[in-house]
């Protein structure tokens, strides 16, 4: 028995050993992945300041030369991942400021189309959470402005800043943006960080994976990780830089730049639950929302409803979106957050926008056109 004994406890230390060399041989590997990870960060085509997002080919035929070359480049394969929700955590003037830089980019780069601003929207929203862009909206809507070249939407460095716009178009851009920050996902565009026209084909368009088709913009994402959703764990903090001193810095690179238009001018000053409006007819008092807390919407009402009889409150989470008075126009109506209204009995009634509010039963979602 003891002669069985001895080259057991031989094979101990041994055994150990080899444990101890392969656990230093994987804190190796480990630490090296870590290394490649920044170094493969710092190597992917199409990152800000290499070259601008668009650029304006100088003849048509060299356009009709970047559709071909487009769309001989095949879609990536199976299905489009989408982003996940934007969780916007800042002050009021964050909010603000935010919602004017996305309005802005979207009128800019898609005109008026309803799904082109979304598209633009997204992408934005997946840079500020992506860690190869600036971390705040206005960061990553005016990134390289500040340059005569590598500006990331041209429109910050071209002159299209001196563009103006309707009050209808402005406002319909400010809902829009709104409804993203609150949550809304374009799901077509998946985890795009960038796009082009299908007129121009920048030197990194083949080198990234093409995912969708939006009118005439392509949309693509990086290959491998950066491209998938564990990349995209930058957290947005809010810190929004003022988007009035960013067109000032761009306009200083290509004068011309005029300022940024406004549909609703103390739509920034409003704090949450101020009435908006007043009917004196007791039709509805407009409110200001802040927050997802169905509790504080409801508050909300009952304060403004302090006085006894009919009462009726509508409420809305982007100050942009709040009529100046009745009837109601589509656009209001489709931003709608929360109704409630009181009658002279006291009985309540309250309904939510359910893609701004969580948790709510769907017979208290507010109905929505199909």
């Amino acid at each position: 028995m003891s002669a069985n004994r001895r080259p057991a406890s031989g094979l101990i230390p041994i055994a150990t050993a080899l444990l101890i060399a392969l656990a230093v041989v994987l804190g190796l590997v480990l630490s090296s992945g870590k290394v490649d990870r920044a170094a493969e960060l710092a190597r992917l085509p199409g990152l800000p300041g290499a070259a601008p997002l668009l650029a304006v080919p100088p003849s048509l035929s060299d356009m009709d030369a970047a559709r071909a070359r487009n769309a001989a480049v095949p879609f990536a394969k199976g299905p489009v991942t989408p982003a996940p929700r934007f969780v916007f955590r800042g002050s009021t003037e964050d909010r603000g400021r935010a919602t004017q830089c996305l309005a802005l980019a979207a009128m800019a780069e898609a005109g008026p189309s309803n799904i082109g601003q979304r598209a633009v929207i997204q992408v934005i929203l997946n840079r500020v959470r992506h860690p190869a862009f600036a971390k705040t909206v206005c960061g990553v809507v005016f990134e390289g402005s500040e340059r005569a070249t590598g500006c990331q939407f041209t429109f910050t460095c071209d002159g299209a800043l001196a563009r103006s716009y309707s009050d209808s178009a402005w406002m319909q851009s400010r809902i829009r943006a709104g409804e993203a920050l609150g949550g809304y996902v374009f799901k077509p565009v998946g985890l795009a960080t960038h796009y082009h026209t299908d007129w121009v084909y920048p030197y990194w368009s083949p080198e990234l994976d093409k995912l969708a088709r939006v009118e005439t913009h392509l949309f693509f994402r990086w290959p491998g990780y950066w491209g998938t959703r564990p990349a995209f764990a930058s957290v947005y903090r809010g810190n929004e830089p003022d988007p009035a001193a960013l067109v000032g810095a761009a306009d200083a690179i290509l004068p011309g730049a005029a300022p940024l238009p406004t549909a609703v001018a103390d739509a920034p000053k409003i704090e949450s639950g101020t009435v908006v409006m007043r009917n004196t007819s007791g039709k509805a008092n407009f409110i200001l929302l802040a927050g997802t807390a169905p509790a504080d919407a409801l508050a909300a009402a009952r304060v403004v409803c302090n006085q006894p009889g009919t009462c009726r409150v509508l409420g809305w989470a982007n100050p942009a979106a709040i009529p100046q008075a009745f009837p109601i126009p589509p656009s209001a109506r489709a931003a709608l957050q929360f109704s409630y209204s009181r009658d002279p009995s006291g009985t309540e009634i309250a309904l939510y926008g359910c893609g701004h509010f969580a948790g709510i039963p769907r017979e208290q979602c507010i109905p929505r056109a199909r």
